[in-house]
């Protein structure tokens, strides 16, 4: 009875987080060698900057709505 009201509390306090998830924002990335410019969600490594973004997709056309 109390492993199961745990379980049941746990997916009740787990359940606003999940369901507010949201997919990780895009941005366009500067090589600091070659000029460069690609669209992704993480930094690329030492040699490149952050160029601009957010964007809502993967190839960096549609900007995310300031808040």
């Amino acid at each position: 009875m109390k492993k199961t009201l745990l379980i049941a509390l746990g997916l009740a306090l787990a359940g606003p987080v999940v369901l507010n998830a949201a997919p990780a924002p895009w941005y366009h990335w500067h090589s600091k060698s070659t000029g460069a410019i690609v669209c992704s969600q993480t930094p690329l490594g030492e040699g490149w900057a952050r160029a601009d973004g957010p964007y809502r997709d993967a190839r960096c056309e549609k900007p995310l709505p300031a808040k």
